[in-house]
């Protein structure tokens, strides 16, 4: 037998053991690699970068001039703002509701709770579609403005019920005992509740923010100013109408673009970079709430 620390590994493992690990190296340098060459690309010289073909493991070069491109465009400095404005206010509008919505659902003497249950899961698997939903938003006044991108995506169905199911975890005991005190409904959600759900609570939490940092398609639907535009819309812009956007971006830089060839190169450039800018903020974020995803979602699922 093979010592491994304090432990004793028996020889049949460890072939497992050395699999193991490098399947995972493997995977992760697969899941790494786009990422960095998002980045390299986005600091490599543009000219070489689309002459280059092949695996790209450093920078071409480097230069900061896509940077500079998209950092002089006044609609990435607003549609930042309208991204920070959505994330924020929008992800406090999701919890409020999520909250009160799965409190609500994880009380044992709710009337009529496995009909309200049903009705509310329907909802995950059918809808009225596209054009009845534009029609519907536009009737009652969420079109081409803020409320826009903040209301009809108020709450997901399925967080809900994560967040429901975790709520019930709470022992029973500590609730009998705080209406026992005296505690009203509210006080036994905010005092007993949410202290003992806060793992949960991180994970709706960050679903809730990095979908809608990720959020486009509505306001490309839903929103006709393009002083409303979130960054990802205009992200999208540039990947798929890049002729447009990326000649918008340099001539609102007030770079000159000499040849058609350095005009089509700079659009690469550019691309990636708002890739990266646009995909950065919500990566730092990530770290510090993703320890609490594996307890999160483990007790958003013990019941049913």
């Amino acid at each position: 037998m093979v010592k491994q620390g304090s432990k004793r590994v028996k020889p049949k493992n460890i072939g497992f053991n050395i699999f193991n690990y490098t399947f995972l190296t493997v995977l992760t340098l697969l899941c790494l690699y786009p990422i960095l060459y998002v980045v390299f690309a986005s600091v490599s010289d543009p000219h070489e970068l689309m002459n280059y073909r092949g695996l790209l493991l450093k920078p071409l070069g480097f230069t900061l001039s896509g940077y500079k491109l998209v950092f002089k465009d006044n609609s990435i400095w607003l549609a930042f703002k309208n991204t920070g404005i959505y994330v924020g206010l929008g992800t406090a509008i999701n919890m409020i509701m999520t909250v009160m919505g799965a409190y609500t659902l994880s009380r044992r003497d709710l009337l009529w709770k496995g009909p309200i249950m049903i009705i509310i899961t329907i909802t995950m698997f059918f809808g009225g579609g596209l054009i009845p939903w534009f029609l519907l938003m536009k009737k009652i006044g969420l079109y081409n403005n803020v409320w826009a991108m903040l209301l009809p995506t108020a709450i997901n169905t399925w967080n809900m019920i994560i967040l429901r199911t975790g709520f019930q975890s709470v022992p029973k005991e500590l609730e009998e005992a705080a209406i026992v005190d005296g505690a009203s409904q509210a006080k036994i959600l905010v005092q007993v509740i949410l202290p003992l759900s806060k793992a949960v609570l991180a994970v709706i939490f960050l679903y809730y923010l990095v979908g809608n940092w990720n959020s486009w398609f509505n306001a490309m639907v839903l929103l006709k100013d393009r002083a409303l535009y979130p960054l990802q819309l205009i992200l999208k812009e540039t990947l798929v109408a890049n002729d447009s956007a990326a000649s918008a971006v340099g001539s609102a830089g007030g770079v000159a673009i000499d040849s058609v060839q350095g005009s089509t190169a700079y659009r690469e450039l550019v691309k990636y970079c708002v890739i990266v800018v646009a995909t950065l903020p919500i990566m730092v974020v990530y770290p510090f709430l993703q320890k609490y995803f594996v307890k999160g979602v483990y007790v958003g699922s013990i019941k049913g």
